[in-house]
């Protein structure tokens, strides 16, 4: 769960429209999203589409990744996210047969400046570590998630405290050349104490990179369910807040850069695929609830296995859903992606990127708005939130999604 973007090939639609993408064909070097939809469990916190693997057609389901891949995946890749899901959760053998085909297909050993797999810390120890690099890999990102049993037991994780220290030296020992951790704060009952020692345990190993989500509870998953029910309860406002203070400040003082607002890096760790993301650049994502971005229309895959199988065997085209943004969509979306970037954007490259004509931009209507509020600072021609806007990116981002939906 590295990335924050369900747009990270697990995209939802948000306006389905009659046209059928299959056709649009990716330019070289665009970026690929390879979704791998098996765990050991389903985590109740978890929207992206995954299931537990035991008992399922995983041959079958490996069989169409690699139909797929034949039929869309874009030649010489410039990144690669092979995400879940838990691909580590796949055989030695299972993830040789995806990893050559991807690379018949694409070429990405010659091509990607990283290649990404996310592992989760029971199902990954040195030998596997070391296969997926001599497959390809260049950066391993391990789903932590807590140092706490309590909170490991109501995430629904299957790995211990100790397990997370075992697969990340397992990375380590295998020369990954990149190290991710992803941690999730706001469980109920964590106290700021503790997450600031779990933190501090992590930052410790200087992992490369580290993503910070603060517990979100998405319509379809378990922990919605258990809190409309009142088995559960959402932490105060006030009370993340000070979590995702606490985050800002170890982290900094440590020497990472909040590069994106849920996530840091040592220098030159960035994760560029993610980067992509929140550039508002175009992607493929392929495999079962993937989506893909190209020439202004995000489409995706069904969140099935057999629908998606059958389709992609069969010959056929799998997209369930797609929508065609218009270029005032397009804008209010890269500037809401833009603004979680440390970077933040110029108005000029984002009216070029979405395609917006000669009109006033409505997003840099709001944003001298939001700017008259202390939310959001112009330098150098690019805009940036400011640090109590960081604090209220939500509530910033959905003013901006609005802006394009109007």
């Amino acid at each position: 769960m590295e990335t924050s973007l369900k747009a990270s090939g697990r995209a939802k639609p948000t306006a389905p429209e009659p046209a059928r993408p299959w056709g649009l064909s990716a330019e070289e070097g665009t970026p690929l999203y390879v979704h791998v939809p098996f765990c050991e469990a389903k985590c109740p916190y978890c929207d992206f589409f995954s299931v537990a693997g035991e008992g399922q057609d995983v041959d079958g389901t490996l069989k169409g990744l690699l139909q797929e891949l034949a039929r869309r995946a874009p030649r010489n890749p410039r990144t690669v996210f092979v995400g879940g899901g838990t691909p580590s959760w796949l055989s030695l053998d299972q993830l040789c047969q995806l990893f050559d085909a991807m690379h018949a297909h694409t070429g990405f050993r010659d091509s990607a400046q990283e290649v990404t797999v996310e592992c989760n810390p029971e199902s990954l120890d040195e030998e596997k570590a070391r296969a997926l690099i001599s497959l390809g890999a260049t950066r391993l990102s391990i789903g932590f998630q807590s140092l706490r049993v309590e909170t490991l037991k109501l995430f629904g994780r299957v790995h211990g405290v100790d397990d997370c220290f075992a697969a990340y030296e397992a990375a380590r020992a295998a020369g990954a050349g990149g190290v991710s951790v992803d941690l999730i704060f706001g469980a109920e009952g964590q106290t700021a104490s503790e997450w600031a020692a779990d933190l501090e345990r992590v930052l410790a190993l200087w992992p490369d990179h580290l993503s910070c989500y603060a517990l979100t509870f998405e319509e379809g998953t378990l922990f919605t369910r258990w809190l409309k029910e009142g088995r559960i309860q959402r932490i105060p406002e006030e009370e993340e807040l000070e979590l995702f203070r606490i985050t800002r400040s170890q982290t900094a003082s440590r020497g990472y850069g909040a590069y994106e607002i849920s996530n840091f890096a040592l220098n030159g760790h960035e994760c560029r695929h993610n980067l992509n993301y929140w550039r508002n650049g175009p992607y493929v994502g392929v495999g079962p609830g993937a989506a893909s971005y190209l020439s202004g229309v995000r489409f995706g895959n069904p969140r099935a296995l057999e629908a998606w199988r059958r389709a992609v065997v069969g010959g056929g085209d799998p997209t369930a859903w797609s929508e065609k943004l218009e270029p005032v969509h397009r804008l209010s979306e890269t500037w809401w992606l833009g603004l979680r970037l440390a970077e933040g954007l110029d108005p000029a490259e984002a009216r070029e990127k979405a395609g917006f004509g000669p009109a006033e931009d409505p997003c840099l209507r709001e944003a001298k708005r939001l700017s008259e509020e202390g939310l959001l600072a112009e330098n150098g021609g690019r805009w940036r939130l400011t640090e109590r806007g960081v604090e209220l990116a939500d509530a910033i981002s959905a003013q901006l999604l609005g802006v394009g939906l109007a």
